[in-house]
């Protein structure tokens, strides 16, 4: 299992168009993909759950990726976040 904390810096926060683009990458793979933020666990391959968060700019989030593809999971995860989710800004 890795865990790590990713950091939102985009200007809209984890919108739909943000949570639409983890969804996309974390169902490439097989490993179990979990996002933690306080006391909620959410299945990152859960668009819903992803937007139930209400993650705005400069929240930091906890991401739990456990199974066989998790370090080529993670390491995607992480560069969409450190590129603001492709957003332009």
């Amino acid at each position: 299992m890795i865990e790590r904390n990713l950091t939102i810096t985009n200007k809209l926060g984890l919108h739909a168009r943000a949570a639409a683009k983890v969804v996309s990458v974390s169902c490439r793979y097989s490993c179990t993909i979990q996002v933690l933020h306080g006391e909620r666990q959410i299945d990152a391959k859960s668009i819903m759950g992803l937007l139930m968060l209400g993650a705005a700019k400069g929240t930091t989030l906890t991401v739990r990726v456990d199974g066989e593809d998790e370090v080529p999971a993670m390491d995607e995860l992480a560069d969409l976040f450190e590129r603001k989710f492709d957003e332009g800004e």
